[in-house]
């Protein structure tokens, strides 16, 4: 009867043990997705340091050449050109400024891609371009993800819209170890603002940092005992060293 008690017993802790463990692992299992709440919409804020593609088109094809520099790369020994021609790219510098063609300096920090677009047009027709087409591109768009993941990393996004989710999902997923709630750092009006998202309740799609800007940075931290086994193993080298230092002057001193 008393080993019956002990088997239940055991059971009964087992159990507990497999549930606390899903409560902390399982993603979305907290609550119901509130769909009037969940954040849909995705807007690319123009930043310094980002690196822009600008192409002008129109129907008149010479009025746009000066808008569509090219560069080219030279050969240092034969100072001839190799390569194929790639679109000059422009830089948003600190202060927020590019340096366009013909236009000179234009402030396109902090600017949404569509008044970015609009700010050109405006300034291209009808004086130098009539009813010019814009596209703006960020070719150093990207994210790094940290910590307690299967492959960190840093991600270059083509398209420039990426979840947290997907960019999870780039490194790998978490490790077990890896704790549910994590954070994003991210630069705003020249300060470093963080994000708690707890993966386990669907209020993250609610989340101002669901959807990443460019350069956010994706943190997740190791659990306790994760921590603590990474603390022991480093140190034990220097344990076994340490004994067999303390064992030699033993055995010399007890000679």
């Amino acid at each position: 009867m008393q080993r019956i008690k002990k088997i239940v017993l055991a059971f009964i802790v087992l159990t507990i043990t497999s549930c606390a463990s899903r409560k902390e692992i399982v993603y979305f299992q907290k609550d119901q997705v509130d769909q009037s709440k969940t954040n849909t919409t995705y807007k690319t804020v123009f930043k310094a340091d980002d690196l822009l593609q600008i192409t002008v088109s129109a129907l008149n094809s010479e009025a746009v050449k000066p808008f569509n520099l090219q560069t080219v790369s030279y050969s240092l020994s034969t100072d001839s050109p190799t390569g194929r021609p790639q679109q000059q790219t422009y830089l948003i510098d600190n202060e927020g400024f590019i340096d366009f063609p013909v236009l000179g300096r234009l402030k396109l920090a902090g600017l949404s891609r569509t008044e970015a677009i609009e700010l050109l047009k405006n300034k291209l027709s009808p004086d130098y371009v009539k009813n010019p087409t814009i596209n703006i591109k960020i070719t150093n768009f990207s994210i790094t993800v940290l910590g307690d993941v299967k492959m960190p990393g840093r991600f270059t996004i083509p398209n420039e819209r990426i979840s947290v989710l997907e960019a999870v999902g780039l490194a790998g997923d978490l490790n077990m170890s890896g704790i549910r709630t994590i954070e994003v750092k991210r630069e705003e009006n020249n300060e470093i603002k963080s994000y708690k998202l707890d993966l386990r309740s669907n209020e993250v799609f609610n989340s101002p940092a669901y959807y990443l800007q460019q350069n956010d940075v994706v943190y997740v931290e190791p659990n306790r005992s994760s921590s603590q086994d990474a603390a022991y193993n480093k140190n034990t080298g220097l344990f076994i060293s340490l004994g067999s230092v303390i064992i030699s002057l033993i055995s010399i001193l007890t000679r």
